[in-house]
């Protein structure tokens, strides 16, 4: 009985620890990010913003911290605008 309550809670940790796609496609979903001053050296990266001076309003609001291009986020592709040959 205990072993089988000990599998069960290690399955329900490992699953805990596993980063989701959900979250991996939050960070990676807009360019900028806030990086916000926590204290004690820790920092909050809200990664939510289209552009800079997006960005910048919410740090001059009050929060301290710093815009920083967002490490995930990944543009998609230009598709090219060539002339089609006739």
């Amino acid at each position: 009985m205990s072993r089988t309550i000990f599998a069960v809670a290690a399955v329900f940790v490992s699953l805990q620890l596993v980063p989701t796609p959900a979250v991996a496609q939050y960070y990676a979903s807009a360019p900028w990010c806030a990086v916000i001053s926590l204290g004690a050296g820790d920092v909050h990266w809200e990664c939510i913003y289209r552009s800079i001076e997006e960005c910048r309003s919410t740090i001059l609001a009050g929060n301290r911290g710093f815009c920083n291009p967002n490490p995930y986020f990944v543009a998609a592709p230009q598709r090219s605008r060539r002339a089609r040959p006739y």
